[in-house]
């Protein structure tokens, strides 16, 4: 193990703010793979999730210097995250109230993917998780939230509901009803 990956996010956090652009280079390496894969979870697309890593990078870039070294790196930046796709939450309703649903014959239509699977996408596996994917995108923000950080994320209950500003016991029955739900919408019996 090289110096520079034993080395704390702390540490780091601290050389990037005294300006060592390297330091916020290496912390943006070693997390940026779970935070991808929170955010895509959360956004349940894969380009949506790209930008958002991109805008949460930025943001911690900036807000650098605010970072409390007394809190885990990761939370701190998930939390910057979880903000960004609730800012892109919002943005997105907002462009439906005033457009309506989206033209399938429209640019932005076009350049989606298309969600049939192909030839080369027939496992069931892929498939069950995509319905997974999609049924977690839909649930709402306040079930959604608690079970992308527990359940995906492996923070405590007590992590989570810090990070969002709730009780532990607010994010346990937010869990259990996010995974109610998405039985119900999946057509599974959870007893």
């Amino acid at each position: 193990m090289s110096e520079t990956e034993a080395e704390t996010d702390a540490a780091l956090a601290k050389r990037a703010v005294r300006g060592e652009d390297h330091a916020f280079s290496l912390l943006m390496r070693r997390h940026k793979g779970k935070l991808y894969g929170f955010v895509r979870r959360y956004a349940g697309d894969s380009d949506a999730a790209f930008e958002v890593v991109q805008e949460t990078f930025v943001s911690a870039w900036k807000a650098l210097g605010r970072y409390d070294a007394s809190r885990p790196f990761a939370v701190w930046l998930r939390a910057i995250a979880l903000n960004k796709c609730r800012d892109r939450g919002r943005r997105q309703t907002v462009r439906r109230l005033i457009f309506g649903e989206v033209d399938p014959e429209s640019a932005e239509a076009q350049r989606q993917a298309d969600p049939s699977p192909g030839a080369d996408e027939t496992l069931i596996g892929r498939d069950q998780r995509d319905t997974l994917a999609g049924a977690i995108a839909r649930l709402p923000q306040k079930l959604k939230e608690p079970l992308l950080l527990t359940y995906f994320d492996d923070l405590s209950q007590q992590e989570a509901g810090q990070l969002l500003g709730i009780s532990a016991k607010a994010v346990e029955t937010r869990v259990y009803r996010a995974r109610r739900r998405l039985a119900e919408q999946l057509g599974v019996d959870e007893s």
